[in-house]
């Protein structure tokens, strides 16, 4: 069983930045694919951006391509996004996963971003 815990939302403005951290308990979480999704209201969850074996493996969701940064710091099990030049469009509950096998079977209970314009 692996258990996630995110913490790092908020209420921030256009342009700026924000980071989110993710920190893994569990059995078998250091090596698993990590990442992070998103969900605005009244939208489906969106893909943000994902990580396997760290930074230099990483993978985005279009619409955040080249402004948010996703990283990991092994030691701690613990992986970070970097949310640069935000826009009001990122406004949502972010979420952070981890794979079990092919899915992404394990959650976090979401932390909230809103970017005000």
């Amino acid at each position: 069983q692996v258990q996630l815990v995110e913490s790092g939302g908020g209420q921030v403005q256009t342009g700026d930045s924000l980071r989110l951290s993710c920190t893994a308990s569990g059995r078998g979480v250091r090596d698993t694919a990590m990442g992070w999704f998103r969900q605005a209201p009244g939208k489906d969850r969106e893909f943000v951006a994902a990580t396997i074996g760290g930074s230099r493996n990483a993978y985005y969701g279009e619409s955040v391509k080249g402004r948010f940064f996703i990283s990991r710091d092994h030691a701690n099990n613990t992986v970070y996004l970097r949310m640069n030049r935000v826009k009001p469009e990122d406004t949502a509950i972010y979420y952070c996963a981890a794979k079990h096998g092919t899915q992404w079977g394990y959650w976090g209970q979401g932390t909230q971003v809103t970017v005000s314009s």
